[in-house]
């Protein structure tokens, strides 16, 4: 069982991870925001694409029923995922949100 200790852990061990409040949650970026964790620590949320892990372990991963949701917001239970599970789910989101390197050799056309 993970808890938010461990998922701040786990989020500020990503390159480039910073941690500041957000409303009434703590939200983790690093060019934008990919994951926050609730005011008494028990749910966080994460953007990645969530369809499979919702899929497989409902009893830890939901949609979040809004717009966001749509975008990928997706609610995580720490309660029910191991740290291995969080790792990699809070990874996942991070990739999404790491900014792309530009390409070498292009030119920009402006």
């Amino acid at each position: 069982m993970a808890t938010a200790k461990d998922f701040r852990r786990v989020a500020l061990s990503l390159e480039g991870t910073t941690e500041a409040p957000h409303f009434d949650r703590m939200a983790f970026k690093v060019k934008r925001i990919y994951a926050t964790l609730a005011g008494d620590e028990k749910p966080a949320n994460l953007m990645f694409e969530q369809a499979l892990k919702c899929e497989l372990a409902p009893e830890a991963f939901a949609i979040i029923p809004n717009a966001w949701g749509a975008r990928g917001a997706t609610t995580v239970k720490l309660s029910k995922v191991s740290v291995a599970e969080l790792y990699a789910a809070l990874a996942i989101a991070w990739k999404h949100a790491v900014p792309a390197k530009p390409s070498r050799g292009r030119i920009s056309k402006r």
